[in-house]
């Protein structure tokens, strides 16, 4: 018998249920890692371990005495910090090993809790509160606090989704070398294969019906470092097994195709039906950034955030901007919107200066913006209205129409925003741009706030859609499977400030693309490869000397 263990486990909220009939048992020693996404109960699941919640049906067991609510021998870490803002470090520290161990006398404590801030590396931080801490210090704080209390059983509740890629990177390999060190029984809940795969000797996938789903055995030695795992034959074939596995159990087919664009002309000039629009045009240097800069103001003097950002894009190409956090991406995406000023240099859009916001140019953020109280249709109607003006009300209908249907929407288009999830959200805003019929689509970073899941989803959508129109694009992006999915070239830019261009990949790789046949793809790992080489290079701010030097002038594409 395992550590813990689910016996036949139901349980439902009300009429609702949420896990069905789990059968499961956690080996002493082992990391487990369930993988599942947004709906699939999860949480409730690991809060049952915890004791949390109580099954409908069925019993969870630990060391074969049911469950009956929390206890020191069962460390739970959350997503969210939870931490007492007042205190330090160590003092968040201390409050878990007073709780825990009362007897210990105060020199113990304070040897104690040293122990176990220097384990996570917050002891040159061990005096600040949670106010002077970033994201990623406060969750290693959690972490600190969940091992001081010495559990049998380590519990983590997707505790590094609220990360940035790197700091989540980081965080990851230390609970592994703390695994290692003390071989503590873990059970991580996540929604990302590759952290389960990093971290996992066994992974099981919850479906969205609530059930446990196909169980994969990770034999991959250990230590596992990550670039080097994109050449291991293991890894490559175990992550296109799950990846797989999750589509075809969390994504069906939600595109349909009953309606037909109309043909009308929006109000910046783009022919007719655009999915004949682009078709055979092909002229070069489409969009073209020349000496691109933008300096902002300070007390100390002018900062340069973007320096001679030089890039010329074809008609009809679709661009990845990559890089780490501060490298400029997101200015240098709103300076091609007009909705942030070039400092020096200029952004040219077939023939024309960009000056100021203009609906040729349609953004998508990492949150759509949606009016709550208006439909999915009505909040792409506004748009449409102003750009379609020579059309009747019945053609702007039917291109609003055309684009929600697209994206998967056909059932939900008279559903107020405000009671749709954050994925059908998102959905509405890639047809609100779309149904603008741009002449230029950027996108910035519009997945970063969704589960694995929902992002790989609308991925699919996206290029399903973007195939139809040929829309010259630019997405920005600090996912590296993303970048080489969507684009035609992966732009990767240098650290800030004063960033720039500091490498091009031409990605050559058949369309139209899936993530299951890339990932089966000979080339794709190679490209994953030379993204993955510059931004270790650049890694934790680093300046790589020749970069220092010189940067590549990025010209059209071949």
């Amino acid at each position: 018998m395992g550590i813990l263990t689910f016996d036949k486990v139901s349980l439902a909220f009300g009429e609702t249920p949420v896990l069905k009939d789990i059968n499961l048992s956690v080996e002493e020693g082992e990391f487990l890692v369930i993988l599942g996404f947004s709906g699939t109960g999860k949480t409730t699941l690991i809060n049952m371990m915890a004791g949390l919640d109580t099954p409908s049906t069925g019993s969870v067991t630990f060391r074969g005495k049911p469950i009956t609510g929390p206890g020191p021998e069962r460390g739970v870490i959350f997503q969210n910090y939870s931490l007492m803002p007042w205190l330090t470090v160590t003092g968040n520290v201390r409050l878990a090993v007073d709780t825990v161990f009362p007897r210990l006398s105060s020199s113990e404590k304070a040897e104690k809790v040293a122990h176990f801030v220097k384990m996570v590396g917050l002891s040159h931080a061990a005096t600040r509160r949670p106010a002077e801490l970033s994201g990623g210090m406060r969750q290693r704080v959690n972490v600190a606090r969940a091992l001081a209390m010495n559990p049998e059983v380590l519990l983590l509740d997707e505790p590094l989704s609220a990360l940035d890629a790197l700091t989540r990177a980081n965080l990851a390999d230390e609970i592994e070398h703390i695994w290692e060190a003390d071989r503590k029984t873990c059970v991580l809940i996540t929604n990302d294969v590759d952290e389960a795969i990093v971290l996992a000797g066994r992974i099981i996938a919850l479906t969205p019906e609530g059930t446990l789903g196909q169980e994969f055995k990770v034999s991959i030695p250990r230590p596992r470092e990550r670039t080097a795992m994109n050449n291991d034959a293991t890894f490559k074939a175990l992550r296109a097994e799950v990846t797989g596995y999750l589509m075809d159990v969390g994504i069906e087919a939600k595109v349909e195709g009953t309606r037909e664009l109309p043909d009308v002309t929006p109000i910046h000039d783009v022919p007719t039906a655009v999915a004949d629009a682009q078709k055979g045009l092909i002229d070069q240097r489409f969009l073209d950034f020349s000496q691109l800069h933008k300096v902002y103001p300070t007390p100390k003097g002018p900062l340069t955030v973007v320096e001679d950002f030089d890039l010329k894009i074809d008609r009809g190409e679709f661009i990845s901007l990559i890089g780490h956090s501060g490298c400029g991406k997101s200015t240098v995406l709103t300076m091609a919107a007009g909705l942030n000023e070039i400092s020096k240099g200029a952004i040219k859009l077939d023939g024309r200066h960009v000056e100021g916001a203009d609906p040729e140019r349609a953004v998508v953020f990492q949150s759509p913006n949606l009016f709550p109280w208006l439909t999915a249709k009505e909040n792409v109607a506004i748009g449409v209205d102003k750009v379609y003006p020579r059309a009747s009300r019945a053609e702007r209908q039917d291109v609003v129409e055309y684009y929600l249907e697209r994206v998967g929407l056909a059932d939900a288009m008279d559903r107020s925003a405000a009671d749709l999830s954050n994925g059908m959200k998102q959905r509405v805003g890639i047809a609100r741009a779309f149904a603008l019929s741009p002449k230029l689509l950027l996108l910035d970073e519009p997945f970063g706030m969704l589960d694995s899941l929902t992002r790989w989803e609308l991925q699919e959508v996206l290029m399903e859609v973007w195939s139809r129109t040929k829309v010259t694009a630019i997405c920005v992006t600090h996912d590296v499977d993303e970048a080489i999915l969507l684009a035609d070239r992966v732009v990767m830019m240098t650290n800030g400030p004063q960033a720039t261009i500091g490498k091009i990949t031409k990605v050559d790789l058949p369309r139209p693309r899936t993530r299951k046949a890339l990932l089966e793809h000979p080339d794709y790992y190679t490209y994953r490869q030379e993204v993955l080489d510059f931004l270790e290079e650049y890694e934790h701010g680093n300046t790589p000397k020749a970069a220092q030097k010189t940067a590549p002038k990025a010209m059209a594409a071949e």
